[in-house]
């Protein structure tokens, strides 16, 4: 589909193109791209769309020094020196593909699930994200991936509550009157829904942080709870408790739209102010004076994010704080409820857009993406050939040494499609360049807001990169796998994402496929080619959709008791479960490392995207960690030096900040660095562990316990 201008000044020389943010980020901004004689000259956020308001955030401003960076790969690679050398030989399309082409058929004829795609959400969307891509492994029949590295344990909270991954709509925010920002820094991670705070404060509403670290957005809140990393269902029972013991509880909206109240409410009952202080760390008045603003300012709104999930108990808490709106009657109002992920809107028919039938009837086993380590190094049968796309296991998966020790194997076949060499290329058998944002088509829901936004390509592929979508079709053409499906245009992977028969479907939308008989791949195309035309189009869904209930669960309410849970020989109640590693769960443990370590987004960074753009590492200068003073001085450590933080797992080299930022007992390490451009080569995830949550199979990086002590460092920064 050819890009879509919307402006052609008087010059002919510019137009300017539509676009969307590709990358994991709530806000999924819509993009306005001028190009100049086939070179994009200006990347700005599209005034007209609500949730983006013209606004980018630091990142994707500079995101053409990225799609320009002379660090982009251009042509495909074949290594010429050991893994992880990043020595690599410039080869053509043709060769590239033959060798990849064989080397996978040899394996699957053998045994199809000893190949593994491991993919994430680097670049976002129906197209390049899952589209083709999943359709070419369910043809081949390789071994399936638990998607679990981000938010798997705060969606199976929501499922388990709410139904799905659902919430209140984020532009109404700006209503509210009480907006708890819980385990989220915004400024960082969600520009866009911290201008709506902005908003709603300047109205009168309050705010309160809920978080371990004074973030930047704590600083500017009226209130900061700095619990103890991994407390936070504490803390919810606790709210619990509070609102049962002040008489806040919306008995009526509560008999009429839950499921299992007494019961939640009896657990929560020992739940004390004072037991609460206890485990959290925080005062048992601002427990009680948290409920008492919670049951009584109206509307009352919670903007959750994922990084409280990131702990053993991760979605025990997402289910907790999702039942608190419903305790109060928030929902009852279009600026009430929660938020965590609106996803579930978006009621995609998935069988269909990665055509699961090309598996054939096979059943191949699914490997955990968060424990890609051990997989690599244990699984049985063995994984004889990866391909990694939309992701940086290297950088990002927990217990990096265990990683690269995987990724080292010689044994292992490793295909990575990169726009850069990341640490996870270095490591590969075969690189191929893959084209960014403003080089390809792509359709994309979000997460964070209600509109779904369509991506036209600005200008030509960048040397000789092309689209993930392209690639898989070539590999498929390749290896003789013919099946229609693995020929679809990009539009038509879209297209075939829609369920033109749901009625959130944007009414524009809608309208353009009942013209084309309202059923089927035409209407379907007719939906696509509507919402590039216009950019981006919102959901029908009510601004207050659970007022009176209706939520997607089997029962139709909020379930605090889950029949799906008991089912499965699980707890049906929500609780809190202390950290895999923490004194309470493993005394002697805590006793060598007494610092829990946490390690949020560093703010120009998007995972480990960006790392590479010069301007955007320069702003972080390095990494670093925090520690509270009174533990720096307990270790002899001033503000400034190098220290080592370690534990039984790994090590890395960061310089200390002495700040009450972060809290007594907590050492916290903004992430994530590329690290083969940290000192030692090390990142935060050097100590991070493979243990999972609860619920999802998640990862648990928050959940770590570490030590701290001086190190020194080279003139080039490395450790000496």
């Amino acid at each position: 589909m050819a890009a879509n201008p919307i402006a052609r000044p008087a010059s002919g020389t510019e137009t300017v193109v539509r676009g969307a943010c590709p990358h994991d980020c709530p806000d999924t901004c819509a993009l306005r791209v001028t190009v100049r004689d086939g070179v994009a000259i200006r990347v700005a956020g599209d005034p007209d769309h609500p949730p983006t308001n013209g606004v980018l955030c630091t990142k994707v401003s500079r995101y053409l020094e990225r799609t320009y960076s002379t660090d982009r790969l251009s042509r495909p690679l074949r290594r010429v020196g050991p893994k992880g050398a990043g020595r690599f030989e410039p080869a053509s399309w043709g060769e590239a593909l033959d060798a990849i082409a064989g080397r996978l058929a040899a394996i699957a004829a053998r045994d199809p699930q000893r190949i593994l795609p491991y993919s994430y959400a680097g670049t976002m969307g129906l197209v390049q994200g899952d589209g083709m891509g999943q359709r070419f492994f369910n043809a081949l029949g390789a071994s399936l991936l638990d998607r679990t590295i981000c938010s798997s344990p705060g969606i199976h909270g929501l499922t388990y509550t709410l139904g799905g991954p659902v919430g209140m709509d984020v532009e109404r925010f700006a209503d509210a009157g009480l907006i708890l920002i819980w385990g989220s820094n915004p400024i960082t991670s969600s520009v866009h829904f911290w201008a709506l705070a902005q908003q709603a404060k300047r109205r009168g509403a309050k705010l309160v942080a809920i978080d371990p670290y004074r973030t930047a957005t704590a600083e500017r809140c009226d209130v900061h709870l700095a619990l103890r990393p991994g407390t936070d269902g504490a803390l919810a029972l606790g709210l619990v408790q509070q609102l049962v013991a002040q008489g806040r509880v919306d008995r009526a909206w509560v008999d009429a739209h839950t499921v299992g109240f007494p019961e939640l409410a009896a657990r929560a009952a020992a739940w004390t102010p004072e037991r609460v202080a206890a485990t959290c760390g925080i005062p048992a008045d601002a427990v009680v004076a948290l409920a008492r603003d919670y049951g009584t300012i109206a509307p009352a709104a919670i903007r959750l994010n994922y990084g409280m999930q990131r702990v053993r108990g991760g979605a025990n808490a997402v289910r907790l704080v999702a039942g608190l709106p419903a305790l109060v009657g928030a929902w009852k109002h279009p600026a009430g409820g929660v938020l965590l992920s609106a996803s579930g809107h978006y009621n995609l028919d998935v069988a269909t857009w990665q055509r699961s039938d090309l598996l054939a009837g096979r059943r191949p086993r699914t490997i955990n993406m968060s424990t890609i380590g051990d997989a690599l190094l244990r699984a049985d049968p063995p994984v004889e050939a990866l391909v990694v796309w939309n992701s940086n296991p290297v950088a990002v998966a927990p217990h990096g040494d265990e990683v690269r020790r995987g990724f080292a194997r010689e044994d292992l076949f490793t295909v990575v499609i990169e726009q850069f060499m990341t640490d996870t290329a270095d490591h590969a058998d075969w690189v191929l360049p893959a084209t960014t944002q403003l080089e390809h088509f792509d359709v994309h829901k979000t997460y964070g807001h209600r509109w779904w936004v369509a991506n036209s390509p600005a200008i030509a592929p960048v040397g000789e990169s092309l689209p993930n979508s392209e690639i898989f079709r070539r590999l498929a053409a390749r290896m003789g796998l013919d099946h229609p499906a693995l020929r679809a245009s990009d539009e038509e992977v879209a297209a075939d994402a829609l369920r033109l028969d749901d009625p959130r479907m944007p009414a524009e939308l809608a309208m353009a496929a009942a013209a084309h008989g309202g059923v089927g791949p035409h209407a379907a195309r007719a939906a696509i080619e509507a919402l590039v035309e216009r950019g981006y189009a919102k959901l029908s869904v009510p601004e207050a959709p659970y007022a009176h209930g209706g939520f997607p669960t089997p029962s139709g309410k909020v379930e605090f008791v889950s029949a799906r849970l008991a089912a499965q020989g699980l707890d049906p109640l929500p609780d809190w479960l202390p950290p895999h590693e923490s004194p309470e769960t493993d005394p002697a443990l805590a006793a060598r490392y007494p610092l829990a370590m946490i390690s949020p987004p560093a703010r120009h960074f998007m995972n480990s995207t960006f790392v590479n753009v010069e301007s955007l590492r320069a702003a972080e200068r390095e990494p670093y960690v925090d520690l509270h003073p009174v533990d720096a001085a307990a270790r002899g450590l001033v503000d400034g030096s190098a220290v080592r933080v370690f534990n039984d797992r790994g090590d890395f080299v960061a310089r200390l900040r002495v700040s009450d930022r972060t809290r007594p007992g907590v050492a916290t390490a903004l992430g994530i660095w590329w690290p083969k451009l940290a000192p030692g080569a090390r990142n935060v995830n050097a100590v991070t562990s493979q243990a999972l949550t609860d619920l999802g199979r998640g990862p648990t990086f928050y959940d770590c316990l570490v030590e701290v002590e001086a190190a020194l460092l080279g003139a080039d920064g490395a450790r000496a």
